[in-house]
C-alpha cells in the first residue's frame, strides 16, 4: 500500500517509455497482492540502477531520466514504500539516531506545551497575592495531601510536572516554538526555557493569581490569556500612575482623618485594603470608555464611609455631620452611617461622560444586599430600553467571609445567566481581609479561595495583591473589559488585611497574634508605591507632600463645614429617588380603582379565548377551563383567576409595568392561572395571554423563578425599588417557602422605608390554608407579618376623622391582608399602585378558594366606584334581625367558607353573623366597631383556622378587647409547635373541635 501511494504521487514525464513503465508497475501492482513487483531482484534492479543513475546520469539509460527526476530528493530508498509482504530491509544507524533525535524534540516541545499550560491553570496556587505573605493556595494543597508545608520545589509537585523530569537545566537554554495558544511571546514566535518559564513566573505567579482555564468559552479564555500574558500588559502610563498614586492618598489619608477625629467611633475602616479605593476608581473610568451610563453598587460595611466619599463622592460635610448625634428633619429611625447608601451623576475627567453611580443601602447582615441590587440593575436596564447591558451594570463587593459563608451569594450568582434575571454580568469584588471576625479562613471553609464559588458560574477569578497598587488598577481594567466584552460575572478577589480589629473597638490579638505581629510592621500601600515611583523617576517627595497637603486642606475645610449642620437629613441618603413622583401625586386622595364594563369585557373575553388551533395546538385540559371561565363571564361572574387577570390587564392598559415571579408562577401552583399556555407539539414554543391584550400596553414580565426564595425575593425586591410606575410581586409555591427568605423581610421590606426612606410597593403573595397538607404546606405564618408592624396596640386612632383609612396606610410599615373575594383582590392590587405613596404588601392567598364557588364576586363589584373593602359585613340573614344574632363571628381568610357552610347546615344563618377582616394591618377599627355595634346583643368571638398561638389571634384580640372593652372568645385549633399535623385522623379531629365551637351558641 505504501508503494502504491508513492507510485500515485509521482510526476507525469515527458518520456513515453517511462510513462510506460509506470502505468505497467501500478497495473502489476493493482493486478497481484499476493506477489509485489518489488520483490526480489526487481527491487534490488532498481535501487542499484538508481544509485548508479545519482552518481553519473551517462551510466544508465536516458529513458529512465524521467523516472528517477520525478522521484528525486533525499535518496531513493525502496524499504521505505515496501509492502506488507516485501522483506525488510535493515535500516541504518544513522536514520534510528535521526528518529530518536526527533522523538526526543517532540516530547520536549509537548512538554514545554504542558508547562505552559500549567502555569496558566495552577499558577495562581503559587502566585504572590498575600500582602502578608503568609497564605499561597498551594499550601491549602498541600495540607489536603498532608504534604510538607513548606514551598521548596512546589512547583513540581503542584503547578507542573515537566520541570525537573522531562526539562532539566540543560534544556534551560533551549529554543523553543511557542504554541499558538499563549501570548508571552510578543511578536516573537520562539523563547528559551528560560525566558518561557520567566515570563511565565512573572504573569502567573506575581501580585496576580488568575483562575480562568475552567470558563467554558474559549473566546473568554483567550481573552483573559491576552490581558494577562501578551508582554508589556501591565504597563502604565506616567499620567495613569500619578492618578494611582492620587487615589491611594486620599483613600489612606480619610481613614486616617477619621482615626484621628473620631477615635472612639466604629466606622469599620478600609486600612489594610484603601487600593479598593483605586480599583474602584479604574473600573468607573474605564466603564465609561465602554458605555456604561449607570453603575449600581453594593458593598459590606467595612470601607463604605470611603467608598462614599472617594467613588460615589458623597459630600464630606454630610460624611463628618454623620459622627455626631442630631435631630432627624424626618421621621424614621435611620441608619447608622456605614449602612447608608447614595448616588450621583458623576463627571469623568478620563473620558469627558457623565455616569450615574448609586450605592445601595445595606443592613448589616452582610449579604443580603447582593440578590437587591441584581434586582436594581435589572430594573434600570429595563426602564432604559438597555436588553443587552450595555448601558447599565451592577457592581458588588464582599467580604471574605461572607463570599464563601452565605449561601444567599450562590443564589444570586446563579441568576447571572437566566433569561428572565440576566443583568449580562457583574463584577463582584471581594475585600480579602483573610479573616471573619475572628474566625481564620482555615476554620471558615473547605478550599483553597474564599472565591471558589465564582467557579459554578463560569466566571473567572482575578486574585490581587492589594499592596500592588498598579497590579490592582490592572486587574480592575481586565474585570471591567471582560465583562462589558462577554456580559459575564467577573470577580476580583483583592487580598488585603485588616489593619485594626473587626471594629475600631476590637483587640485582634487575642485571636490572630501572628497576623497582627506582622500586620504591625506593615507600610501603608500609598508609600509603598509612592517609594516605587520616586525610584522610577515619575515623582518627587515634593508632588507627594503636595497632594497630601491639598487633600488634608479639603478634609479641614468640610470638618468646620459640618459643624454648621444642626440637623440630620435621612433624604440626603436616598440611592433610589423618584423623581417628579410625589410633587405630581395628591398625597390626600387615593385614585378610584374600579374599571368601565368595557374594559371588563375587553380583558375578560381575551382570557377566555384560545388561540387559534390551526396555529397553537394547546392541552385539552386548557379547552375546559376556558369553557368554564366562558360560562362565568357570560353569567357576570368572575372566580379567583378571573379577578387576578383583570387587576393586571386593567393595570398594563394604565401603562403599569408589571413583574410576578416565584417557582410556578405561569401556570399557578394550584393550576389556577395559565398565563402562558405550551404547545403540545412544538417544544419551548409558548403563548402569552396577557401580552396581547392592547397595541400599547405596558411589558407583563410573568416568568418562573428558580428553586430561591432568598435570592428572588431580594431580587424582586431590588427591582420594586426602580420605580413607583411599576407593580412587583413575588409568589411562594406554598407560604412556608418564604421561611428561607425571612432576612429580606427583616432587614428590607419590613424597615427600609423607616431605615432608608426607601419606598417600595412589592406584593409578596403567599398562599395560606390549613387543609390537610402537612406543616411545610399549610401556613404562610402570617403571624410573623403582624408581629412586626409598626403599630400601637393601646393607641386608637381617632375614628371620626374621615382620612383615617389613608392615614393609617401611610403611617404603616406595611400591608397585611387575608382577602376572600376576587373583587377585592382586584381592587387590591389596583390600590398599590392607585396609593399616593408605595408600601410592600404580604398578602396570604388561597389554595382551596382558588376554585371555590365562596371565592367568586360579580362583574358590578369591579365598577367604577367601588373600591378595595377592609372589612367584608354580614349581608345575609343575620343582617336583617341584628337584635336576634346569637354570636358575632370575626375571623380572616379561609375559614369564613367553612363557618358560612356549618351556619347554612345547621340552619343558623340567621344567629350567626360572621365579619371577614380583610385587611388585618392596619386594622380597621371603624368598620370593625360598627359591626360590633350593629350585633350589639351578640356573643363576640373570632375565628381562626390556624392553632391558638398562632394566626392573627395573638394580633387582633388586644386591638378588639381594646376597642370593645370587653373580653372576647378565641375559636381555633389548640396551640401547637407546628403549624399543621401531618396525620389526617389529627387533621379531622381538629376540624370538628372547630366546627363544634363555630356553632356552640
Amino acid at each position: 500500500m505504501a508503494l502504491l501511494r508513492v507510485l500515485q504521487t509521482l510526476k507525469i514525464t515527458d518520456n513515453p517509455v517511462t510513462n510506460c513503465f509506470l502505468s505497467r508497475l501500478l497495473w502489476r501492482y493493482k493486478s497481484s497482492k499476493a506477489e509485489t513487483f518489488l520483490s526480489g531482484t526487481n527491487a534490488n534492479f532498481l535501487e542499484a540502477q538508481y544509485l548508479d543513475w545519482t552518481k553519473s546520469r551517462g551510466s544508465v539509460d536516458p529513458k529512465w531520466d524521467g523516472f528517477y527526476e520525478s522521484v528525486s530528493g533525499p535518496a531513493l530508498k525502496i524499504e521505505e514504500f515496501e509492502d506488507e509482504f516485501s522483506p525488510k530491509s535493515v535500516k541504518l544507524k544513522e536514520e534510528k539516531k535521526e528518529n530518536k533525535e526527533s522523538k526526543e524534540r517532540i516530547k520536549l516541545h509537548l512538554a514545554v506545551q504542558n508547562l505552559i499550560r500549567s502555569y496558566q491553570a495552577r499558577g495562581h496556587l503559587l502566585a504572590k497575592t498575600d500582602p502578608l505573605m503568609l497564605t499561597f493556595g498551594a499550601r491549602w494543597i498541600l495540607k489536603s495531601q498532608n504534604a510538607p508545608l513548606d514551598l521548596k520545589g512546589v512547583e513540581c509537585r503542584v503547578v507542573s510536572r515537566e520541570l525537573g523530569t522531562v526539562l532539566c537545566e540543560e534544556h534551560m537554554d533551549t529554543i523553543f516554538e511557542l504554541p499558538d495558544r499563549t501570548f508571552i511571546g510578543g511578536k516573537e514566535t520562539a523563547l528559551s526555557l528560560r525566558e518561557i518559564i520567566s515570563r511565565l513566573e512573572k504573569v502567573y505567579c506575581g501580585a496576580i493569581g488568575v483562575e480562568y482555564m475552567h470558563l467554558y468559552d474559549l473566546d473568554c479564555v483567550q481573552f483573559i490569556r491576552e490581558k494577562m500574558e501578551a508582554p508589556g500588559a501591565f504597563d502604565k502610563t506616567i499620567e495613569e500612575k500619578k492618578d494611582i498614586m492620587r487615589r491611594l492618598t486620599k483613600a489612606v489619608f480619610l481613614e486616617k482623618y477619621f482615626a484621628t477625629k473620631w477615635p472612639a467611633e466604629k466606622r469599620f475602616g478600609l486600612e489594610g485594603g484603601e487600593s479598593m479605593i483605586a480599583m474602584l476608581e479604574e473600573i468607573v473610568d474605564t466603564s465609561t470608555k465602554l458605555g456604561v451610563e449607570s453603575i449600581v453598587m453594593a458593598m459590606q460595611h467595612r470601607g463604605r464611609l470611603n467608598m462614599l466619599v472617594n467613588v460615589c463622592r458623597k459630600q464630606l460635610t454630610d460624611i463628618f455631620a454623620q459622627f455626631k448625634p442630631m435631630e432627624p428633619k424626618e421621621p424614621g429611625s435611620g441608619d447608622i452611617k456605614y449602612h447608608l447608601g447614595t448616588f450621583i451623576h458623576r463627571f469623568i475627567r478620563r473620558t469627558n461622560k457623565y455616569i450615574k453611580v448609586s450605592m445601595s443601602c445595606n443592613p448589616s447582615h452582610l449579604e443580603v444586599v447582593s440578590p437587591v441590587v441584581i434586582g436594581k440593575a435589572r430594573a434600570e436596564q429595563h426602564w432604559k430600553g438597555d436588553s443587552n447591558g450595555d448601558k447599565v451594570m451592577a457592581i458588588i463587593m464582599h467580604g471574605d467571609a461572607a463570599f464563601c459563608g452565605q449561601g444567599v451569594v450562590y443564589e444570586t450568582m446563579h441568576l447571572g445567566n437566566l433569561p428572565n434575571f440576566t443583568t449580562h454580568g457583574s463584577i463582584h469584588i471581594v475585600c480579602n481581609n483573610q479573616i471573619g471576625y475572628t474566625t481564620d479562613p482555615r476554620f471558615a471553609r473547605s478550599s483553597p479561595y474564599c472565591s471558589d464559588v465564582a467557579k459554578c458560574v463560569d466566571a473567572p477569578v482575578l486574585h490581587v495583591n492589594s499592596d500592588d497598587a498598579e497590579a490592582v488598577a490592572h486587574v480592575a481594567r481586565v474585570a471591567i473589559e471582560f465583562r462589558c466584552k462577554f456580559k459575564k460575572d467577573v470577580v476580583i478577589d483583592l487580598v488585603c488585611y485588616r489593619r485594626f480589629g473587626h471594629s475600631e473597638e476590637d483587640e485582634p490579638m487575642f485571636t490572630q497574634p501572628i497576623m497582627y505581629k506582622k500586620i504591625k510592621s506593615m507600610q501603608t500601600v500609598d508609600r509603598i508605591y509612592g517609594e516605587k515611583l520616586k525610584a522610577e523617576g515619575v515623582i518627587t517627595d515634593a508632588d507627594i507632600k503636595g497632594w497630601e497637603k491639598e487633600y488634608m486642606d479639603t478634609l479641614n475645610k468640610h470638618f468646620e463645614l459640618a459643624k454648621k449642620i444642626t440637623k440630620l437629613s435621612i433624604m440626603d441618603w436616598v440611592d433610589t429617588p423618584w423623581t417628579g413622583f410625589f410633587e405630581a401625586t395628591d398625597p390626600k386622595k387615593i385614585r378610584d380603582t374600579g374599571i368601565c364594563e368595557t374594559t371588563i369585557a375587553t380583558i375578560a373575553n381575551h382570557f377566555c379565548k384560545p388561540p387559534e388551533p390551526w396555529a397553537f395546538e394547546i392541552h385539552k385540559g386548557i379547552h375546559r377551563i376556558l369553557e368554564k371561565r366562558e360560562k362565568m363571564v357570560k353569567s357576570g361572574i368572575a372566580d379567583w383567576a378571573m379577578g387576578e387577570a383583570l387587576a393586571y390587564g386593567s393595570l398594563l392598559r394604565d401603562k403599569i409595568h408589571i413583574r410576578l415571579t416565584g417557582e410556578d408562577v405561569e401556570r399557578g401552583t394550584m393550576a389556577h392561572r395559565h398565563h402562558v399556555y405550551h404547545h403540545q407539539g412544538v417544544d419551548g414554543a409558548t403563548y402569552r395571554v396577557l401580552d396581547t391584550l392592547y397595541p400599547d400596553q405596558s411589558l407583563y414580565s410573568l416568568h418562573n423563578s428558580s428553586l430561591s426564595e432568598f435570592g428572588i425575593l431580594g431580587f424582586e425586591v431590588g427591582y420594586s425599588y426602580s420605580s413607583p410606575f411599576l407593580l412587583t410581586i413575588w409568589e411562594a409555591q406554598y407560604g412556608d417557602f418564604a421561611d428561607t427568605a425571612q432576612p429580606v423581610f427583616d432587614t428590607f421590606i419590613a424597615n427600609g422605608e423607616s431605615k432608608w426612606v426607601c419606598q417600595s410597593g412589592i406584593v409578596v403573595q403567599l398562599p395560606h390554608g390549613i387543609d390537610g397538607a402537612g406543616p411545610e404546606h399549610s401556613s404562610g405564618r402570617v403571624e410573623r407579618y403582624l408581629q412586626q408592624a409598626d403599630d400601637d396596640e393601646d393607641d386608637i386612632p381617632d375614628l371620626d376623622d374621615k382620612d383615617m383609612a389613608l392615614k393609617q396606610l401611610r403611617s404603616a410599615n406595611w400591608f397585611v391582608c387575608n382577602v376572600t373575594t376576587p373583587a377585592n383582590y382586584f381592587h387590591l392590587m389596583r390600590r398599590q399602585i392607585a396609593l399616593p405613596f408605595r408600601k410592600p404588601l404580604i398578602l396570604m392567598t388561597p389554595k382551596v378558594g382558588l376554585k371555590h364557588p365562596y371565592y367568586t364576586s360579580p362583574f358590578k363589584d369591579f365598577l367604577p366606584g367601588t373600591s378595595f373593602q377592609r372589612l367584608i359585613p354580614e349581608n345575609g340573614p343575620a343582617s336583617k334581625n341584628p337584635k336576634d344574632v346569637k354570636k358575632l363571628i370575626f375571623c380572616s381568610g379561609k375559614v369564613a367558607i367553612t363557618i358560612d357552610e356549618l351556619r347554612k347546615e345547621k340552619k343558623l344563618e340567621d344567629k350567626i353573623a360572621l365579619s371577614r377582616i380583610e385587611q388585618l394591618y392596619p386594622f380597621p377599627y371603624d368598620l370593625v366597631l360598627k359591626e360590633f355595634c350593629k350585633y350589639d346583643k351578640a356573643r363576640v368571638a373570632f375565628c381562626q383556622e390556624e392553632h391558638k398561638n398562632q394566626g392573627p389571634w395573638t394580633f387582633v384580640r388586644s386591638r378588639l378587647e381594646n376597642l370593645f372593652g370587653k373580653k372576647i372568645e378565641c375559636i381555633s385549633r389548640p396551640p401547637s409547635a407546628a403549624s399543621a399535623t401531618g396525620i389526617k385522623w389529627i387533621h379531622a379531629k381538629e376540624l370538628k373541635e372547630l366546627k363544634e365551637n363555630i356553632i356552640a351558641l
